[in-house]
């Protein structure tokens, strides 16, 4: 939701920078990996697989946190923190694709694991940074 994201900072979910996702483990610890990431001003969506240990940790914990950095200011952050909303199958990696044509590779296949792939879609509750 827009009106939780400061405008000052919502440049940095629009350009296509790598966000760290962090979910919470079993053992209640946290687990941080660069994803790439789509924001629409509302939602915020990633790209990811049935058989991966994120995954696993959203379905049984939906908090996740976002964190971005801003590579031409690292003091100029922005982490936005929510929920996984919904999960969406993307059995042909369509979704993959168009991520994939956002971070720079315009030739972009889907990927092998496309049988396995989904969107996970996470809805913002509260962000900070400067």
């Amino acid at each position: 939701m827009t009106e939780k994201i400061s405008q000052e900072l919502v440049d940095l979910l629009e350009r296509p920078l790598y966000g760290s996702l962090g979910t919470v483990r079993t053992d209640d610890t946290v687990q941080v990996n660069p994803m790439w990431f789509e924001y629409d001003g509302d939602k915020i969506r990633f790209t990811h697989t049935t058989k991966r240990a994120k995954y696993r940790n959203l379905r049984r914990n939906p908090a996740m946190s976002l964190l971005v950095i801003d590579p031409e200011n690292p003091l100029r952050y922005l982490e936005v923190r929510g929920t996984l909303e919904e999960i969406v199958p993307d059995l042909e990696g369509a979704f993959y694709v168009r991520l994939g044509r956002r971070y720079g590779n315009p030739d972009q296949q889907p990927p092998p694991d496309s049988p396995d792939r989904v969107i996970l879609v996470m809805t913002v509750t509260k962000s900070t940074g400067q």
